[in-house]
């Protein structure tokens, strides 16, 4: 009797293939740049957590290098994590900086993290979120691009307000070299 073939064993195949890669590519920090080549990538993660004080940008150890001349496309993860008591409107910002130019990388802002809570009481609320930013950047010359993130308490003050980054969730900022 002939047996009907399903694409099951294909589709299982790729899927532990692709996550066999993503589990080797989150394991380590790594950037490649052959002078001989146009491609040009790394990733770096952030390995602590980062503090931010009310209203202020904060810098965090995390940045990346880009090596020469080009168009780069620049992704980040980043985790931020709230907590504060009611009543509270409080919430994370994140942005690329050019460290090189002095100047935040155009349109790079996101809204990472932000709770809001008007009921009276005095249970703490809070929680963790992770915000993606991507953007296109040309560059003359070797840049150092830097993620930066701040927060702002609109009602009441966060008891925690952090760039957070560990086992559970890191934040991370990865480029790619993809234009002369």
């Amino acid at each position: 009797m002939p047996t009907r073939r399903t694409g099951f064993t294909a589709i299982a195949a790729t899927a532990l293939l692709v996550g066999a890669t993503t589990a080797v590519a989150a394991q380590s920090d790594t950037s490649t740049a052959s002078p001989a080549s146009s491609a040009a990538t790394g990733i770096k993660h952030l390995h602590t957590q980062v503090n931010l004080p009310a209203g202020a940008w904060t810098n965090t150890p995390l940045e990346i290098t880009l090596p020469r001349t080009g168009t780069y496309e620049l992704n980040a993860d980043v985790r931020g994590r709230l907590q504060g008591l009611p009543p509270v409107n409080t919430f994370i910002t994140a942005r690329l900086w050019n460290v090189t130019s002095g100047t935040a990388v155009p349109e790079s802002r996101r809204l990472v993290n932000q709770i809001i809570d008007a009921n009276a009481g005095d249970a703490e609320v809070g929680g963790n979120q992770t915000a993606p930013i991507s953007e296109l950047i040309r560059v003359k010359k070797p840049t150092t691009i830097r993620l930066q993130a701040r927060r702002i308490d609109a009602v009441g003050t966060a008891t925690i307000g952090r760039i957070y980054s560990d086992a559970y969730g890191y934040t991370s900022l990865r480029y790619e070299r993809v234009g002369s």
